[in-house]
């Protein structure tokens, strides 16, 4: 059920500045600042070999993403997200297996333009999880 890691996101003040230190150090791409009103963001993503990294800042005072810098003012690993193959089929296994899904349980568009699903922290350790359809 549970494919490739697809991202890490890391809560910024500045998603763009944080990820030209990713871009410098590492020689990674560095995709375009996005704002997604729908979720509360601005992202940028730093493209490695082997998966990306999701710097998110918050777009507006109600952004889920200003509470958790008021909580953590230096920034900090806000979630990691998961590809699955059937978005749908996941999320029901997930529930079935006592999982808690985060909202009304209906996928959403997320920042690649896919349907993603948050998964309630603490049912995985303490790390919000993101579910994306591949």
């Amino acid at each position: 059920m549970l494919g490739r890691l697809n991202h890490v996101a890391i809560a910024v003040k500045d998603a763009e500045k944080a990820a030209e230190i990713y871009g410098a150090a590492f020689g990674a791409e560095i995709s375009a600042a996005v704002p997604l009103p729908e979720h509360g963001v601005i992202t940028v993503f730093v493209t490695l070999p082997n998966t990306k990294i999701e710097f998110i800042q918050p777009l507006g005072k109600a952004s889920p993403i200003a509470k958790f810098l008021e909580r953590n003012a230096d920034g900090g690993i806000h979630h990691i997200c998961y590809d699955v193959p059937d978005i749908i089929a996941a999320r029901d296994r997930l529930i079935a297996e006592g999982a808690r899904v985060l909202g009304d349980g209906v996928p959403r568009i997320g920042a690649h333009g896919k349907p993603v699903l948050f998964l309630h922290p603490k049912d995985f350790s303490g790390a919000l999880v993101e579910i994306e359809q591949a």
